[in-house]
């Protein structure tokens, strides 16, 4: 029998419709790692937004998809500091008035990790085998940061990237003002803070700004592009699997081409 971990990638909404890369990147690194991984077609949304507007029961009915889907796994991974969260920190409480289902999501809850956080502190990876010739800011989301305590873990593997220069910004703790759907019912607001957060990703002199949640990393690349920033926008992960064939996100067709 093979002593592989089996990985349930959680893929993630914006990641399977917006940033394909985003999800081989997150299968090249683990199995890199030695870790056998599954995708799961029964998979859905994790809930987040649903729940982020007091829609309960609808939640629910979303996270008993996704607890069916991955409770067998040895690990539940996603490429989503956010997404991680719903699952790991809020399916138990939930569920807190059901005992079976309390049970099962407290289950999936215990073995689910940010992709980042999993390769460092579960599978032991010091290292990856890629390279980019360029200097790199980091954008820490407020999920990852505050719930999964997710800082170190993403700058350590960058750090083993042959040629990244890595360039820190001011406030790289502070929200880019994305959070899910607040950037839409207070868009004056969410607007102002992306401001804020990209002025400072231009005062650092990174050619590119990294991060480890898809939807922070949107909300600032739209901003980015808007104001016509010479700044590629990726998802952390496809540095460190060394998958940049893709276009940048929000690229213009001049900067794919």
């Amino acid at each position: 029998m093979s002593d592989k971990k089996k990985v349930g990638l959680f893929v993630t909404c914006l990641v399977d419709m917006m940033r394909p890369s985003v999800g081989f990147a997150a299968v090249r690194l683990l199995e890199q790692a030695g870790c056998e991984v599954v995708v799961p077609e029964s998979q859905t949304c994790c809930g987040q937004p649903g729940y982020n507007v007091g829609a309960k029961k609808d939640t629910q009915t979303i996270a008993k998809q996704v607890i069916a889907a991955f409770e067998n796994f040895d690990y539940v991974v996603a490429p989503s500091g956010s997404c991680a969260a719903m699952i790991s920190h809020h399916y138990p409480e939930l569920f807190k008035d059901d005992e079976v289902w309390s049970k099962r999501a407290r289950g999936v809850a215990m073995k689910t990790f940010e992709l980042v956080s999993f390769l460092t502190d579960v599978m032991g990876v010091e290292s990856v085998d890629a390279s980019f010739k360029g200097s790199v800011t980091y954008h820490d989301s407020c999920s990852g940061l505050r719930e999964l305590k997710i800082k170190q873990q993403p700058r350590k593997l960058l750090s083993s990237v042959d040629g990244l220069e890595m360039k820190e910004m001011q406030d790289a703790e502070i929200c880019c003002g994305f959070g899910g759907t607040f950037c839409v019912k207070y868009s004056d607001i969410s607007n102002e803070m992306v401001s804020c957060k990209t002025q400072e990703v231009s005062k650092s002199g990174a050619d590119m700004l990294l991060a480890g949640d898809l939807g922070c990393l949107m909300n600032m690349a739209g901003k980015i592009s808007r104001d016509g920033k010479p700044i590629e926008v990726r998802h952390v992960a496809e540095v460190l699997a060394g998958e940049l064939d893709s276009p940048a996100i929000a690229a213009t067709t001049s900067e794919k081409a």
